[in-house]
């Protein structure tokens, strides 16, 4: 008896990780990467390598 709730122990904790690795849709894809969507210019301000270069207003 002991060793069949150790298949099935063993099956849920794969199962889970399964989950965890392959399950997460695009909806948790996007909200662990927030914290990197403006990660050249935060708030949209101009990069300031390339507004000290005059790059940024076309000069």
């Amino acid at each position: 008896m002991g060793h069949y709730s150790l298949v099935v122990m063993f099956l849920v904790f794969t199962g889970i990780i399964l989950w965890v690795v392959f399950g997460r849709s695009k909806s948790y894809r996007d909200s662990a990467n927030i914290i990197f969507r403006h990660e050249d210019s935060p708030d949209g301000a101009p990069d300031r390598d390339k507004a000290a270069d005059g790059k940024e207003n076309g000069k």
